[in-house]
């Protein structure tokens, strides 16, 4: 897998299939931070769900943050492997070994932040979550462009089952089709943050 350092330093990988890196090349932690905790309004207790971990970044970004319960839906095993060859900022190594020890072990849990990896296609492993349950969703996959199949109406209605009454949804994409999907499966869109690029990210509320 072709790795590719961001314009903030940070590493990330460029995944042959969907010929996309995994994060912004503007800062690929940056943008884990930017994006999706600090919109997300991050703080100790929260649920997370990671739709699309990857190789954890914004998954840190949150335990950096404060202590969270923190599912991560990934389809990719390759990618989850990766994660122990990445090198991240002195200041997030400490958060960032509890990233790989949750890639190795599918799970990890302290006494300040709880990591579990589910491995398979999201559409199928987020129906097996509780409902009602998650406080805010880190939602990002491939461009719908790219991965169409993953912002489509009916995976959005059934990651709204799982989030709590007023919860979020951070993703960085403001595409048409993202939006309006969104919209139908009963979100209320607004603007987030534009990091790295002129368009904004989005952020959804149930």
């Amino acid at each position: 897998m072709e790795k590719v350092i961001t314009s903030d330093k940070s590493m990330t990988f460029r995944n042959e299939k969907y010929d996309e890196c995994y994060h912004t090349k503007s800062g690929a932690i940056e943008e884990s931070f930017e994006k999706y905790a600090k919109p997300c309004k991050v703080k100790d207790g929260m649920k997370i769900l990671d739709v699309c971990f990857g190789i954890g970044y914004n998954t840190l970004a949150a335990i950096h943050s404060a202590g969270v319960d923190a599912v991560g839906l990934e389809n990719d095993e390759v990618i989850l492997n990766e994660i122990q060859n990445v090198e991240v900022p002195e200041e997030l190594k400490e958060d960032y070994e509890k990233i790989k020890k949750a890639a190795k072990d599918r799970e990890y849990r302290d006494e300040k932040v709880s990591i579990k990896i589910i491995l398979g296609d999201a559409r199928e492993t987020v129906k097996q979550l509780e409902d009602n349950s998650f406080d805010a969703v880190f939602f990002d996959p491939f461009s719908p462009k790219k991965c169409p199949e993953l912002w489509a109406e009916g995976f959005f209605k059934d990651i709204a089952k799982k989030m709590k009454r007023g919860a979020v949804l951070a993703t960085y994409s403001c595409a048409r089709v993202a939006r309006d999907n969104l919209r139908k499966a009963g979100f209320r869109v607004e603007d987030g943050p534009s990091i790295g690029r002129r368009s904004p990210s989005t952020l959804a509320y149930i």
